[in-house]
């Protein structure tokens, strides 16, 4: 039988540009980041918003918060005393677009095999 062939990426990644991935990677691999980030593509928000919306608490909010800013995904400005956040990154929006699209497609896919016709 005749072996695959690896398909060999257009350019090779640094060690370096790899890391960056893998910090944008880990920023998106917890639920209340992702949660996060489903309420500021509503629009932006202030942190006392997004603790409210959330249900967490303000200082793991803006402990995610912080994670998500160092990643790049979002950005923070003051007015007064108030931190409002955004979305500062367009493929923060495409990404869960991506992922939300494949996981309806999945989920259709088990709820039309999970069915049944009650007629057999």
């Amino acid at each position: 039988m005749p072996q695959k062939k690896i398909p060999i990426p257009a350019h090779e990644l640094s060690p370096v540009a790899l890391e960056l991935i893998a910090v944008r990677f880990r920023a998106l691999s917890e639920p209340m980041r992702l949660r996060l980030l489903n309420i500021l593509m509503q629009g932006d928000q202030t942190v006392g918003q997004l603790v409210a919306a959330s249900g967490s608490g303000q200082a793991n909010v803006s402990k995610h918060l912080s994670v998500l800013r160092d990643a790049g995904m979002i950005a923070m400005h003051k007015e007064g005393l108030t931190t409002i956040c955004h979305i500062a990154d367009p493929i923060v929006r495409e990404l869960c677009d991506m992922m939300c699209s494949r996981l309806r497609e999945e989920m259709e896919s088990k709820a039309a095999a999970l069915s049944f016709d009650p007629k057999i």
